[in-house]
This record gives C-alpha cells, sequence and structure tokens, in this order.
C-alpha cells in the first residue's frame, strides 16, 4: 500500500507515480487565501484569519523544495479579495507575491510565471472554489480544498481532470497543512524535513536565512492589467 493511502484520508485523484513525476518539475507553490487558509467566512469589520499549523506547513514544504532542489521556492498568495491578514503572512513569512482583488486569477499566475521565468505546470496550486480554475487548469499539481457543502462542483473537477488531491478536511481545518505534508511525502524527504527542523540544523539555518532575503511584492489586477501596489 502506498504512503497516500496509508497516511491521508483525503482523495488523491492522480495516481501517486503520476503525482511523484509531477512534483519532480515543480519550482513554485500558489495558494488562493479565502476558503484555503481559513473557512471563507467574512465580517465587515474583520478580515479572514490564518492559523500556524497551516503556516508551518507551507514552511516546512518550503524546505523540502529547498533540500531537494537547494533552492528556494517562488511562493505567493492570489486572492479575489483584499485581506490585510494575507498581507501580514505572506510579509511575514517572506513569500514573493501577494496578490488581491483579482477578479481572473489567471492574469496573476501570466505574470508571476512571466517574471519567475516559470511554465505553468511548475506550479503547485491550492485551491477551493470556481474562480481559482482558470489557475488549475493550467497548474502542474492541483490540491483541491474539499469544503463538504460542493459534491457537484468536486465532481466537475475531477471530471475535467482539474484536480489531483482532494483534502480531507475544509479549509479553516488545517487543509493546507495536509496538502504541505502530501506534496512532502511525494518528495520523499519528510523525515529529513522534520528532523532538521527539530534539531534547528546547519542545513536549515541556512534555509531560513535565504528565506529571510525574499522581499514580498504587492499587486493587484485592474482592467487586465496587473499593478504593483503599497497596501
Amino acid at each position: 500500500m502506498s504512503f497516500a493511502k496509508r497516511s491521508f484520508k483525503g482523495n488523491l485523484i492522480t495516481s501517486e507515480a503520476a503525482f511523484k513525476k509531477k512534483m519532480a518539475g515543480i519550482k513554485a507553490f500558489i495558494f488562493d487565501w479565502d476558503g484555503v487558509f481559513n473557512n471563507g467566512q467574512k465580517s465587515v469589520a474583520s478580515g479572514s484569519l490564518f492559523s500556524e499549523v497551516d503556516s508551518m506547513g507551507t514552511n516546512l514544504l518550503r524546505y523540502s523544495h529547498w533540500l531537494k532542489n537547494r533552492k528556494t521556492p517562488v511562493t505567493a498568495v492570489i486572492s479575489g479579495e483584499k485581506n490585510d491578514t494575507a498581507f501580514y503572512f505572506c510579509k511575514r513569512e517572506n513569500f514573493n507575491y501577494s496578490f488581491f482583488k483579482v477578479a481572473n486569477k489567471i492574469h496573476a499566475l501570466n505574470f508571476i510565471c512571466e517574471k519567475e521565468n516559470l511554465k505553468p505546470q511548475e506550479v503547485a496550486y491550492f485551491f477551493d472554489d470556481v474562480l481559482d480554475l482558470s489557475i488549475a487548469e493550467k497548474c502542474g499539481v492541483r490540491i483541491l480544498v474539499d469544503q463538504k457543502a460542493n459534491p457537484l462542483f468536486v465532481n466537475y473537477c475531477v471530471k475535467n481532470k482539474l484536480v489531483d488531491y482532494l483534502t480531507s478536511v475544509p479549509g479553516g481545518s488545517h487543509a493546507v497543512r495536509e496538502g504541505s505534508e502530501l506534496l512532502m511525502g511525494m518528495n520523499g524527504n519528510f523525515d529529513k524535513v522534520i528532523s532538521s527542523r527539530k534539531d534547528y540544523s546547519s542545513e536549515y539555518t541556512q534555509y531560513i536565512e535565504l528565506r529571510k532575503k525574499t522581499e514580498t511584492r504587492f499587486y493587484t489586477v485592474q482592467n487586465d492589467q496587473v499593478q504593483e501596489v503599497n497596501p
């Protein structure tokens, strides 16, 4: 039995062998925000939240990539709304890009790929809803956060080959951590990642110092044009 079937309660849509082959070419990790890092609920007075469990997941995933490739991956959040918490998260975690108010998300993906000399199939994408499908259609690895209330949407994504893994938990219940650990498992170095982080090894220290050099840049899209802003 494969490690994914033993360890994960979500649904592996793509075969493990094919998934590992896809992961071998991944150079970037991009995340939707609402419904992925949180349950998607909003109020006028406050924005959406994230958990430290998911935050650590993104850090360990990036470290896993660095251990395997000796290069820090490109990272981004692409949101359809403006979320001050997402800005804080991206800056604190040294993500490369934070996009907001993006109605047609393919513009953000195309911009990142052009800036970073990436192909869409070299991107892993975490998403949860219709607004994300223009990216999911192009990316190499797609982690769909199962909100449990959208079975027809999930079926649509599976039928149209828009998802590689469907999480067992919804947004706001640490789905990002689940997907991150799956991808680390596909990289084949999960135990080394955890042991190295536990010991705060020289390799982990080197990775953290490189990560700190990444300066987050903020963008929005207006009239199909990407614009850099200072939120």
